[in-house]
């Protein structure tokens, strides 16, 4: 059996993997403290999870964990207390722990190249593939894959039920006709229905990118742009319980995962927040931001203090990589630091 990687060993990998570390260190400004010494000595949590048997059962941690402190901000301009966990979304953390598990089994597959151990080797690589066709139908049920595919199904019933409404008509069957008339209609509506939404998913124009630093409008907390939907894809109690039929743009807008900085609520690490409710800083923010997940998220930050995220992240959402370089000027600057 392969030995479980360990997170230094996982973010050691990454870095031979996007170059060597001496040239990371220097175009992306790592420091010594870095973010994996912090995220590992404060939480621990990454250490468990990749020794973990369910994923499951680490969302749940995290879940008692979140409750255990309620954190508050107030609303500008308004006297009503409101409590920035309200757009917690365990489906969203989820979502990040089943990123970090193929990342994990990646890893693996490559430890047990490494060490000859070829037969370990393809039954991790099968489990990584089982993973990715999962993840893959998951994500095109959220992004309207499926609701393309369905509003094409009801398109050929549509068909089969004019052609037994024609034959009910010539055998002068009208009341099968009256019923398979109304049939096509409430079909006809909920094709134009599926087919809107498909529509919406392809067509969206998302007014952030992954890695970007934000605030949040009503919170304040600063947060970055972990994962993207193009409509809110949470469920009915979720979104009642956030509150999203308030919104102006209500769930048919963008929605984003974001991390929060952990100096602004230690307890809210993942929130699943509306396009409407962020906003890009004015001036690059390139004060620090800490949070346990950053360093298997992304590997460096650009000139703008905006983080740059892994490959294998900018794949999940088929974004490119975008950065701002760093200049002679701000490399010796980060050199002096």
């Amino acid at each position: 059996m392969v030995q479980c990687m360990s997170v230094s060993t996982l973010a050691r990998s990454s870095s031979s993997v996007n170059g060597p570390d001496r040239v990371l260190r220097r175009k992306f400004r790592f420091s010594e403290r870095g973010h994996v010494i912090f995220g590992v000595e404060r939480h621990g949590f990454f250490r468990s999870f990749l020794h973990s048997q369910s994923l499951i059962d680490d969302v749940n941690v995290q879940k008692q964990r979140n409750v255990s402190v309620k954190a508050g901000w107030l609303f500008k301009g308004n006297d009503q207390e409101s409590d920035a966990s309200i757009e917690r979304s365990d489906s969203a953390m989820e979502d990040i722990m089943i990123f970090f598990y193929q990342l994990d089994l990646g890893t693996r597959v490559q430890y047990a190249l490494n060490v000859e151990q070829y037969e370990i080797a393809q039954q991790l690589r099968n489990k990584l593939t089982e993973v990715d066709a999962e993840v893959i139908k998951q994500q095109e049920a959220k992004r309207g894959s499926t609701s393309k595919s369905e509003a094409q199904d009801k398109a050929i019933s549509i068909l089969r039920l004019r052609a037994d409404l024609q034959d009910a008509v010539q055998s002068e069957n009208y009341a099968k006709a009256a019923s398979l008339r109304d049939e096509i209609s409430k079909l006809e509506s909920q094709s134009l229905a599926v087919s809107i939404k498909a529509q919406a998913y392809i067509n969206t124009q998302f007014a952030f990118r992954l890695g970007q630093k934000l605030r949040h409008k009503k919170f304040g907390y600063r947060a970055v742009v972990c994962g993207m939907d193009p409509v809110c894809t949470e469920s009915s109690s979720w979104m009642e319980s956030a509150q999203v039929s308030k919104l102006k743009h209500g769930p048919n807008q963008p929605f984003y995962q974001v991390l929060v900085d952990v100096h602004a609520d230690p307890n809210l690490l993942v929130a699943y927040v509306p396009e409407e409710n962020l906003l890009a800083p004015e001036q690059p923010d390139t004060e620090r931001f800490e949070h346990p997940y950053a360093p298997f998220l992304f590997y460096g930050v650009d000139a703008a203090g905006d983080f740059i995220p892994v490959k294998q992240l900018r794949e999940k959402y088929n974004k490119p990589r975008h950065e701002v370089p760093y200049g002679p000027q701000d490399e010796q600057n980060g050199q002096d630091g």
